[in-house]
């Protein structure tokens, strides 16, 4: 039996949720995402199709809209958000199984619909249609549908074909996609192809999928390594990956990370303070999931990238998720590599190597009792935290100047909670 998938997008998510909560029509009114205290520099999260039309980019700067635009300005309201994917969500659960469910992004999920074709006595294409009827009619969220005889083809027709429908659904299977695709340029339309790649195989005289599939393997294997085999896949439309394969997936190396883009630029003395709230909320999420880790990561931005990013790696000699036996490397790195003399911009931090912390073997050079104390406060303060709010206990770098754990604890995803 010849399978089917569906890849199903929100369009213009967040700006259409705050449409709707307007009581306006997203495709014909101006509206951004953004949170202009941030500066005429900040992102704006969504755009509404209207602003599209006028040639205004998703993801642009506020700077970059032209001043001859009216438009409203929405604070991004994660909190709404979640609950609106949330609703669609359940709307799938409604006609799929949540084993045939993969979400994709909080806007976006893939679906195998192979077996619900003959229990509904539809096509894969009524089926993608039933579905973003639903989800207009009960929540005023338009959505678009790719529909695919694989996962990639699911992804492209969204991505590619849906837009220049009607019906806001694309299909393709591997001939469709070779006679109506082959020759479509820029490579960088097609997923999992980004700049980088598309740079990397116009140097081969590359442009389209035709070209990847009429090229020498051994061209692309030199090129591209092991890499080379999913990007000649797409070419022909192939995937072998099925949803199945992405729930029974169970990585050999796991990692915990966290980053944030400050404020402002940060002096080196205050964006220390910074790492070490991180390394403290990083330190709190291994002992909540019962995770340790034996190597650690930092990474150092400065301001409008004048010099290049810092930073290193650093291998702990025993598991731990402790915070003073975390902090003590972070700040090594940090204090050895950082420049003193740039405004910094951005840090991020990574826990590598993460194991359940039943299966790390003890030592005889740590006091056990010292490390359980610790934990246990750590245990007790998150608690509260969760019961009560992530401000209702505070470390006393949290009321220093330049401390962003304050601020940062009433943001999801790092915007506005709402």
């Amino acid at each position: 039996m010849e399978k089917s998938f569906l890849c199903i997008d929100l369009k213009t998510f967040y700006a259409s949720v705050e449409c709707v909560e307007r009581h306006l029509d997203p495709f014909n009114t101006n509206l951004v995402v953004a949170d202009p205290s941030r500066g005429r520099g900040a992102i704006c999260l969504a755009v509404t199709p209207k602003m599209k039309m006028l040639g205004v980019k998703n993801r642009c700067r506020i700077y970059e809209i032209p001043p001859n635009i009216k438009y409203i300005v929405a604070l991004p309201r994660m909190k709404k958000y979640i609950e609106y994917s949330a609703n669609i969500y359940a709307i799938y659960l409604k006609y799929f199984s949540k084993d045939d469910i993969h979400v994709y992004s909080i806007d976006e999920a893939f679906i195998d619909v192979t077996k619900y074709l003959k229990l509904y006595k539809v096509t894969a294409v009524e089926l993608a249609k039933i579905v973003i009827n639903n989800i207009f009619n009960k929540y005023g969220i338009t959505a678009t549908a790719g529909v695919g005889t694989n996962l990639y083809l699911a992804k492209v027709a969204l991505d590619i074909t849906a837009k220049h429908s009607v019906t806001n659904i694309g299909f393709l299977n591997e001939e469709k996609y070779k006679k109506e695709l082959w020759h479509h340029r820029p490579l960088k339309d097609f997923w999992q192809i980004g700049n980088g790649i598309e740079k990397r195989l116009n140097k081969l005289r590359i442009f389209d999928m035709y070209d990847i599939a009429h090229t020498e393997p051994k061209r692309l294997y030199k090129e591209f390594g092991v890499n080379a085999e999913y990007i000649i896949d797409h070419a022909f439309g192939r995937e072998s990956c099925t949803i199945e394969d992405i729930k029974r997936y169970n990585p050999k190396s796991n990692s915990l990370s966290n980053s944030q883009v400050l404020f402002e630029d940060y002096s080196f003395e205050k964006a220390r303070i910074v790492l070490k709230e991180m390394v403290e909320l990083g330190s709190l999420r291994l002992i909540e999931q019962n995770l340790s880790t034996n190597k650690i990561k930092l990474y150092v931005g400065y301001s409008k990238d004048i010099i290049n990013s810092t930073g290193g790696t650093e291998r702990i000699i025993n598991y731990t998720n402790v915070y003073s036996e975390l902090l003590k490397p972070f700040l090594k790195i940090y204090d050895e590599s950082t420049n003193r003399n740039v405004g910094i911009r951005r840090i991020g931090i990574s826990f590598d190597n993460v194991l359940e912390t039943n299966n790390v073997q003890l030592t005889l050079f740590k006091d056990q009792t010292k490390i359980d104390k610790e934990k246990k406060l750590e245990l007790t303060i998150n608690n509260i935290k969760n019961k009560m709010g992530k401000n209702k206990v505070l470390r006393g770098i949290d009321l220093q100047e330049g401390a962003t754990a304050i601020i940062r604890n009433q943001l999801i995803g790092g915007h506005n909670s709402g």
